[in-house]
């Protein structure tokens, strides 16, 4: 059932006059609350809807789960109910998205349901590790710990992608430019120089002939065909990517680009240790801990190899002896599970590991960066060098002939 949000207006046993709004169900149940808060109702009514232009509900963004959680953490931690708490949350949270499913998380939990089975209702929001590590931590009576350590494993890897995004927005930018510049110059230069050459009658070198040749194409229907044949390329390889052969080849071939590959391998590194760190710290059982971590690979390679291992851990054999055999993380990687499973410290290796990798994906993020950079600017001037030293030599002709 849809909340709908009411306002109120009552007296406190002392006899002051309150107001405010309520998130509920229906009429009965915000009279319900009131009372249970020592407020006797004066009038309660539903309150009238905004009218705003919106393409759809807002997005809801990792920063913004971060702080739901973080601030969750911290009143559980002061000792208020977690009733209450997502009663604050769900009136305050600026997304509106989030806070109307704070709210519906809310009447589910005081329907008697518990609070991570109110959140599994909500998978787009609250993925499979959010839920299991809140059961875990409902289980144990450590709530407030877990969505503490919830909070600090989602900045992490927040951290992580914004620096990716930052890494990747020069060299798009240049791309763009070197792009751009190209085609003016093939669309709108090439061809008022190329009138003059045509009216000289002059034997052409052969640069100019293919820079000519080039400027046709892109001005004719050449130029519009080559477009739709990039974007269907873009666009069947995203289909292609929605099937499981298709993920699964796209991701195998990506795991084998130089210098990128080694990024994609690293985050995946780092992401499958911090996460199955977290969660057996948090008491989640390994074997579905395993499961949790495959869904949230992010590369189907990778999750086929968790897989392969959490059913060789499943026939009582050892983590790291199937994670070798994948040949998918690195040996360094599997000596130190190994070495955890021995000790008994397994939880504690991997959360060492995640921060050893953590440092890895700085330097490939770094020298991705560095590679790419110096690439594109180098591209750029060479392309944008060759047409102009194209154009302009019948031009040296034309001047040495006249002299």
């Amino acid at each position: 059932m849809a909340t709908t949000v009411f306002t109120w207006e009552g007296k406190t046993r002392q006899g002051a006059v309150q107001k405010g709004e309520i998130a509920a169900n229906n009429k009965e149940d915000v009279l319900a609350l009131l009372r249970k808060q020592n407020i006797q109702p004066i009038n309660v009514s539903a309150k009238p809807k905004e009218l705003k232009l919106s393409f759809g509900a807002p997005k809801v963004k990792d920063k913004d789960i971060v702080i739901f959680t973080r601030q969750l953490a911290t009143m559980i931690d002061a000792g208020l109910p977690l009733v209450q708490c997502l009663d604050i949350l769900g009136s305050q949270t600026e997304n509106k998205t989030l806070a109307k499913t704070v709210n519906q998380v809310r009447s589910d939990v005081e329907s008697g349901a518990t609070f991570a089975d109110a959140l599994k209702k909500h998978p787009k929001i609250f993925d499979n590790l959010y839920c299991n590590m809140v059961a875990a931590g409902e289980a144990g009576g450590i709530l407030d710990t877990i969505l503490g350590r919830l909070a600090a494993f989602m900045e992490k890897f927040a951290k992580i992608k914004g620096q990716i995004k930052s890494a990747m927005i020069y060299p798009s930018v240049i791309l763009f430019v070197a792009v751009s510049v190209v085609s003016l110059l093939m669309v709108v230069v090439v061809p008022m120089l190329a009138n003059i050459f045509v009216e000289a009658k002059m034997q052409l070198p052969f640069p100019t002939r293919v820079v000519m040749a080039v400027s046709n194409f892109m001005k004719s229907w050449g130029g519009l065909v080559l477009l739709f044949v990039i974007i269907g390329f873009f666009v069947g390889l995203s289909q292609f990517r929605k099937t499981e052969k298709g993920q699964r080849m796209t991701d195998a071939i990506a795991l084998k680009i130089p210098v990128a590959g080694s990024l994609i391998q690293r985050v995946a590194v780092a992401k499958f240790t911090r996460t199955l760190g977290t969660l057996l710290t948090s008491g989640v059982p390994i074997l579905e801990g395993l499961l949790i971590v495959s869904r949230t690979a992010g590369n189907k390679v990778v999750e086929d190899a968790i897989l392969a291992t959490r059913q060789s851990v499943s026939e009582g054999k050892t983590l790291a002896d199937p994670l070798g055999r994948a040949k998918v993380f690195p040996t360094m990687v599997v000596s130190m599970i190994s070495v955890g499973e021995a000790t008994g410290a397994l939880d504690n290796m991997l959360n060492k590991i995640a921060d050893f990798y953590d440092d890895e994906v700085d330097s490939a993020v770094a020298a991705l960066t560095s590679m790419l950079e110096p690439m594109l600017m180098i591209f750029l001037g060479i392309t944008v060098g060759f047409v102009i030293v194209a154009m302009y030599m019948p031009i040296f002709q034309m001047g040495a002939a006249a002299g």
